[in-house]
């Protein structure tokens, strides 16, 4: 069967569109699976689970490959994901926790119509005037232009956010980048170019994390893997270097369709 140039393709669209936008992939990856479960007799056996688990091995090695790109490019900035991390990470074990308490259809139509608020804020943030913020951890970016941008948080309340985020995404499924961030870029001023370069370096944590336990469970169509892990790799560094040529505000576009696009497929979701 020619299939496995379909999941090389999947691989290689997530990855990209992930990398560029600083979600990981999942978005395109998982409904694409479940086409793929219904359209080929032989992957009948991907029940949502086991595409869930599958998507998130393909993720480590997007966040991986965009990651060591991002890195060359000087954009990620480590200490801040690491303390972002260290508090989504408990968050995102509470959401999984949490989740078994809501009626998902309803909760998925919320999200959605969430997210496209968070799409509004953004738009409106871009356009309105930077305003002067007290924070205790203060960053420099300097971009290929010479531009030196200075942002920051505070750090109890960056470790609230970041708990609240990881927690809520791990409510509705989806990866953390798709709401950390927006969080970055409107409510801590990081340039566009290093929110999203941070974001893949925690999702790479959390997809390891997060794929180890699926992978416990049995959750893991290891053919289907193999044949997302080629793509899922150049995708990667593919979606990293589209970024690299991109201005602040053509992120910020990307980033803005890559919450739509999350925000239609949790609204489909909920309404199927």
């Amino acid at each position: 069967m020619e299939e496995w140039i379909l999941f090389v393709l999947i691989g290689l669209l997530a990855g990209t569109f992930g990398s560029l936008a600083g979600l990981g992939g999942g978005v395109i990856a998982v409904p694409s699976l479940l086409l793929m479960a219904a359209l080929f007799p032989e992957y009948r056996h991907l029940t949502p689970q086991v595409v869930v688990g599958t998507s998130l091995v393909m993720i480590v090695l997007t966040a991986l490959s965009s990651t060591l790109t991002y890195a060359r490019q000087r954009r990620v900035d480590y200490r801040s994901g690491l303390l972002f991390f260290a508090a989504s990470g408990p968050g995102a074990a509470t959401g999984a926790y949490l989740n078994r308490f809501f009626e998902p259809d309803s909760f998925y139509i919320a999200f959605g119509l969430f997210l496209i608020f968070v799409s509004i804020v953004l738009t409106v943030g871009e356009r309105g005037k930077e305003r002067p913020v007290k924070w205790s951890v203060t960053r420099e970016f300097t971009d290929p232009d010479g531009t030196v941008h200075r942002y920051g948080y505070h750090r109890p309340t960056a470790l609230a956010v970041a708990f609240l985020v990881g927690m809520v995404s791990s409510l509705f499924g989806i990866g953390g980048g798709a709401l950390m961030v927006p969080v970055m870029v409107f409510l801590f001023r990081f340039p566009p170019h290093v929110a999203t370069a941070t974001s893949m370096f925690m999702i790479f944590f959390s997809s390891v994390i997060g794929s180890l336990g699926h992978v416990a469970q049995g959750n893991v169509e290891w053919k289907a893997a193999l044949f997302l892990a080629p793509g899922a790799w150049f995708g990667g560094r593919l979606g990293a270097w589209i970024s690299s040529r991109l201005s602040s505000r053509g992120l910020l576009v990307a980033l803005r369709l890559a919450l739509l696009l999350v925000a239609v497929r949790m609204i489909w979701e909920g309404l199927s």
